[in-house]
């Protein structure tokens, strides 16, 4: 029996188990010990509360705070700003309680708003002081970015830079300082704002340079804004206007070809004004201005070249180096004179040669010329026709002043309407020319400083005027035929265009009071040669002289006048090729 009941306790020694009596108190003991261990918390909505990390799944993390069922929140409340997570299974953390039972029956909360509320005094106290607060910027969300001061706030984007910015995904990551603007205890709403603590530095840093500038100056800025006529340098406090003309000692079309937003540069103060608080800046007075070497580098005779940044009607614009531009004229563009209008021989952009001809640095003018790197074809011309010879062409074009003839050379000739007859008067060049027409004529000039080139067909033949007082001299009684009449005579055709005039003082002894009482168009009078001035080509006659001379039997040579054409007189004349 002993033997047995030896055996029975040994086996007992592996159980914390007391038989009869004990068992009851021990049992009891322990249920008590249970009932205080799960003893029920008093759960209420809005507060906050200890709990267990259960479980991390993909969208959800679940929180056990002790409550009969677990909680849920969503994964995005632990994700650092680079996407890892902050939390892993078993760690124990603070949680808002949201809801007691979601509609899936589960306890809704907030690990956001448990650190808001726990940092809201924080908050609240910031705000009302406008003391900083230091911020990790964590996402980009709708409207501006999301930011870790503890809890999450939001940055609206026009309160992330004095400046209203477009690419936020740069600040993602950066720790810095921001203000509290506006705060919401129920909601848990932040806003925050880093535009405010910058305005404040620039407020400091503008009074201190406006303290400091001087005109002529060299500083640092970075630019702000660009417009049409300039653009805008942040001079770190103060902006300073950089005008177009300023940026560069060249041609400047537009700022945005020059310069970019947010670029260093260096620029000079220009201008100061410390009432209006105005600054003016030069970007180019930084850099050597090119004119003060232009007369040593382009003098007269240099051959350049360069880029053509402007055509006009009167020439196009060379662009030889930054700063430095010359004109070539459009007089300066061809020897023969044939280019009217640059805008259809040249485009901007294109790159030309020409050679300098004059350089004007106080007025910062280069002349060029086009033509002079090319042969001058008047110099062949001059050589080729002299003065006095013949030549041979057609008509090209005729206009009311002449007739240009091409010759088969660069240029035209011309010939001029006083040159094609000794002595017609007022003739139509289109009744007596036509495009295409072979023409014979003389070599009157070449002029190679004017680029003229003149030709003639009355000097085919001599000056009926030259000799006209051998012909007519005074004294001599012709008998010719009235081919007009005029209130103050009458005119009669000696040759073929030399008229003479009879004046109403020489028609008759009588008084004559209007001549077509006395003579008729077609009358063939006898009259004297009174006088003749070749010079101004004017023949007078009197009929009463020669009626007097008639009456007395004075001496006179008599001659009978008929007329020829210009045809006739050109008849026969043989024209050297």
């Amino acid at each position: 029996m002993v033997q047995e009941s030896e055996l029975k306790q040994k086996w007992m020694e592996g159980f914390d188990v007391v038989f009869g009596e004990d068992v009851e108190e021990t049992a009891k003991s322990a249920f008590e010990e249970a009932l205080d261990s799960t003893e029920v918390k008093d759960f209420q909505e809005g507060e906050v509360f200890k709990g267990n990390v259960v479980n991390v799944g993909q969208d959800y993390v679940l929180i056990d705070i002790g409550y009969k069922q677990e909680g849920l929140v969503p994964v995005k409340e632990f994700l650092n700003y680079d996407g890892t997570l902050k939390i892993k299974e078993g760690d124990q953390i603070e949680v808002y309680l949201e809801k007691l039972e979601s509609h899936l029956g589960n306890l809704v909360l907030s690990k956001d708003k448990a650190e808001i509320l726990k940092a809201w005094d924080k908050i609240s106290e910031a705000c009302e002081s406008g003391t900083p607060l230091q911020g990790t910027v964590i996402a980009k969300v709708k409207g501006g970015l999301s930011v870790d001061i503890g809890v999450k706030a939001f940055l609206p984007g026009s309160q992330i830079d004095l400046r209203p910015t477009r690419y936020l995904d740069k600040y993602i990551g950066k720790t810095m300082e921001f203000k509290v603007i506006k705060f919401n205890k129920k909601r848990g709403n932040i806003v925050l704002s880093r535009r405010a603590i910058l305005q404040e530095e620039r407020g400091k840093m503008r009074h201190e340079i406006l303290g400091q500038i001087q005109e002529g100056m060299i500083v640092k800025g970075i630019v702000k804004n660009i417009t049409d006529y300039g653009a805008f340098i942040d001079l770190g406090g103060i902006d300073g206007l950089l005008h177009i003309t300023d940026m560069s000692w060249g041609r400047v079309k537009h700022p945005s070809n020059l310069l970019n937003m947010g670029d260093e540069i260096e620029v000079k103060i220009l201008k100061f004004d410390s009432e209006k608080e105005r600054v003016s800046l030069g970007l180019k007075q930084v850099q050597p201005n090119p004119w003060e070497e232009a007369r040593e580098k382009y003098q007269p005779g240099t051959k350049v070249s360069g880029e053509i940044v402007s055509v006009k009607d009167y020439g196009v614009f060379i662009e030889l180096a930054d700063g430095i531009e010359g004109l070539i004229h459009v007089s300066e563009m061809s020897w023969t004179g044939k280019i009217k209008n640059p805008a259809k021989h040249f485009n901007a952009g294109e790159n030309v040669e020409a050679q300098v001809l004059d350089v004007d640095v106080e007025n910062k003018r280069i002349s060029l010329g086009l033509k002079q790197l090319q042969d001058n074809p008047w110099t062949e011309i001059e050589a080729k026709y002299p003065v006095g010879s013949k030549a041979k062409g057609k008509v090209k074009s005729v206009v009311d002043f002449g007739v240009f003839v091409d010759l088969g050379e660069e240029v035209d000739a011309l010939i001029h309407v006083s040159d094609v007859s000794w002595t017609k008067k007022n003739i139509n060049l289109a009744d007596e020319f036509k495009e295409g027409q072979e023409i014979q004529a003389m070599v009157i000039s070449v002029d190679k400083e004017n680029a003229k080139f003149c030709l003639g067909i009355k000097q085919l033949e001599e000056d009926p005027w030259k000799k006209i007082e051998e012909r007519l001299p005074v004294g001599t009684v012709i008998q010719a035929e009235v081919v007009r009449v005029t209130d103050f005579g009458a005119f009669v055709e000696l040759e073929t265009g030399i008229e003479g005039l009879i004046h109403i003082s020489e028609l008759s002894e009588d008084r004559v009071e209007k001549p077509s009482d006395v003579i008729n168009k077609g009358d063939t009078p006898k009259a004297m040669v009174i006088s003749v001035d070749k010079d101004a080509k004017k023949i007078a006659l009197s009929i009463k002289a020669a009626a007097n001379a008639e009456a007395t039997g004075g001496g006179y040579k008599s001659e009978t006048v008929q007329s020829a054409t210009l045809a006739d007189k050109l008849k026969g004349f043989k024209v050297d090729e």
